[in-house]
């Protein structure tokens, strides 16, 4: 259908917007194989779009110069027709003068007629073949550079293309009560807001990754009666996943300490955090998988997931009671340095601070 419609289209519209699509898918795709690596395949199809951009412009020269070609005009037909009439009017003269030679004194030949100039117009110069195809090649040149600087400019498609996730938040959603009774308790938005900064994949190892996913939750804490405010956030990358929550109980970094040496808690090390009590914990993540197809609804059991390791910091430096958690993980079961979860801890506390602040 689309191909009908372009025939409709006259013969000097069609041609040239033929010509540029070409041009420009053909730098394109070519653009694509070999810079960013896309394969031959692509290479071959940005070839043929440029090979057919160049037939086309073949055929628009040709079009050029049979129309510019001059064809002989009537008037020069005329003229070369009075000229042999004259030619053949002055040899019957002379002919007639030579054979009335003596009595020529009696009677005086006529003088000729002047014939009328001759006015030609000059032959218009042909267009140049070698100038055609140098203005198509540099348009080509210059598609292509425009596409070049495109991808290179702040901003750019590339750019936005690995612009990092933005945090996901139901903003009809309302606050459990236990927000409501908890005025200092911050938000699963704010703790997102906080954690998905630009420098996480820098203090995670993976410079070159950016977040695919972002959300924050407003959830409260399991056992409790929905009495407690617990909101958490999770940012995802394609090696880590960084979690952050905030606990607003009484349990202190202390008294967990004492609690890990009767649970299953792996690896245990105490520090201090921007002068706060913290500690750090392992533990295996629970892996749950759940049939939504034909099987009735039924999954299979609860199993051991990947190890995660966990950050448990005091919400301030006198340990009166809550804290925020930074777990770390990853499908594979690799885990980044403490010094990672350290720094990220570091960089999100203040900000959460702040966050809060603003909020309120």
């Amino acid at each position: 259908m689309l191909g009908y419609l372009v025939r409709l289209l006259p013969f000097w519209i069609r041609e040239p917007l033929l010509i540029l699509v070409g041009t420009v898918f053909g730098v394109r795709i070519l653009y694509m194989a070999l810079v960013d690596g896309e394969g031959w395949v692509p290479a071959v199809i940005g070839a043929v779009f440029l090979l057919g951009a160049a037939l086309r412009v073949r055929v628009v020269v040709r079009a050029l110069r049979a129309r510019r070609r001059p064809a002989p005009s009537a008037g020069d037909a005329g003229d070369a027709d009075e000229a042999g009439v004259a030619k053949a009017a002055k040899a019957a003269k002379d002919a007639k003068d030579a054979k009335d030679a003596k009595g020529a004194e009696a009677a005086a030949p006529a003088a000729p007629r002047p014939a009328a100039p001759v006015v030609r117009r000059p032959a218009e110069k042909e267009p140049n073949a070698w100038g055609q195809a140098a203005l198509a090649v540099g348009l080509c040149a210059v598609i292509g550079a425009a596409f070049w600087f495109q991808d290179r400019l702040p901003g750019s498609g590339d750019d936005t293309a690995s612009r990092a996730a933005t945090c996901r938040h139901d903003e009809d959603e309302k606050l459990p009560s236990a927000y409501r009774s908890t005025p200092e308790a911050v938000t699963g938005e704010d703790l997102c807001r906080a954690l998905n900064l630009p420098g996480l994949p820098d203090l995670l190892g993976t410079p070159t990754e950016t977040a695919t996913y972002a959300s924050g939750t407003d959830n409260t804490a399991p056992l409790t009666d929905r009495k407690v405010a617990q909101p958490e956030a999770r940012v995802e990358f394609d090696t880590y996943t960084v979690e952050l929550s905030a606990t607003y109980n009484k349990l202190t970094v202390d008294q967990y300490r004492d609690l890990t040496a009767y649970g299953d808690e792996m690896y245990v090390k105490e520090l201090t955090v921007l002068g706060r009590p913290a500690l750090f914990t392992s533990d295996h993540m629970m892996k749950i998988q759940i049939d939504l197809g034909s099987g009735g609804g039924s999954g299979g059991p609860v199993e051991q997931g990947p190890l995660a390791r966990t950050l448990t910091v005091a919400f301030d430096a006198k340990d009166r009671g809550g804290s925020y958690d930074f777990t770390v993980w990853s499908e594979s079961g690799a885990l980044p340095d403490d010094n990672a979860l350290l720094g990220i801890a570091e960089a999100v506390l203040p900000r959460i601070t702040q966050g809060a602040r603003d909020r309120g």
